[in-house]
């Protein structure tokens, strides 16, 4: 099996614009998703950290990445391939509410 980290983007209107019906199989995708052992989490405000050369530490407010969207969410789980990976979040609340899920293969 290999790892992979997922980044869900999406936002509000997106998501809004689901049936009830959609929305809800799009949570059960994610309950079955950590029932499997994937460690999912949505995204919350986020800090920049810097220490140039250990010189000294920096934190700032906000978020380094930009994108059309904002970013929702995290996962970590494990696939058989990257196909595989692809499936498993192909149905997620970010992939199915007018959003985007970015899939990362990790190595060790």
């Amino acid at each position: 099996m290999a790892t992979f980290i997922t980044i869900g983007y999406g936002d509000a209107a997106g998501y809004n614009r689901l049936s009830d019906e959609c929305k809800q199989a799009a949570h059960a995708r994610d309950d079955t998703l950590r029932a499997a052992g994937a460690l999912i989490g949505r995204a919350e405000l986020p800090v920049q950290v810097r220490n140039p050369e250990g010189a000294g530490l920096r934190i700032e407010p906000g978020p380094y990445l930009q994108s059309a969207l904002p970013i929702a969410g995290f996962a970590v789980l494990e696939a058989e391939d990257l196909d595989a990976a692809i499936e498993r979040v192909s149905q997620t609340p970010c992939a199915v509410a007018h959003g985007v899920v970015e899939v990362w293969p990790l190595t060790t």
